[in-house]
């Protein structure tokens, strides 16, 4: 399992940093711009906490690995993070429109490597959790 949480965490960093891309790709200079003040700040907001969220959680599995793993706290926090990713699995399904993916290679392909990663991830946790 250490070897799983090092790759998690590295999964974690990579993501985080992807975030970087988001204004770009989803055209936020103009999108953003049709809503209120507080709407676009909301949106940019949460990204970053996201993005920051999901940093910290990667270096916390890089460098944490034997106390998550062998520790009732580390096991704890394992199984709220088990808990976090099966959420946001199920939103992959059921929070986002198919039409946001279906018929567009680049969408379909992101969208299934977000869905077995947030199998894998859930199904790390979940397991060091209960072990």
């Amino acid at each position: 399992m250490e070897v799983q949480l090092k790759i998690i965490g590295s999964l974690f960093i990579l993501l985080a940093f992807v975030h970087v891309v988001f204004p770009n790709y989803f055209n936020w200079k103009e999108e953003l711009n049709r809503l209120s003040l507080i709407n676009k700040q909301i949106m940019q907001v949460h990204t970053l906490f996201i993005a920051l969220a999901v940093l910290l959680m990667g270096i916390f599995c890089l460098t944490s690995t034997v106390d998550i793993i062998h520790t009732s706290l580390g096991r704890r926090i394992s199984l709220g993070f088990g808990i976090f990713w099966s959420c946001r699995l199920l939103i992959q399904f059921f929070g986002y429109s198919t039409k946001h993916w279906k018929g567009r290679i680049f969408e379909t392909t992101i969208h299934i490597i977000c869905s077995f990663l947030w199998m894998y991830v859930s199904y790390i946790f979940i397991t060091i959790a209960i072990a």
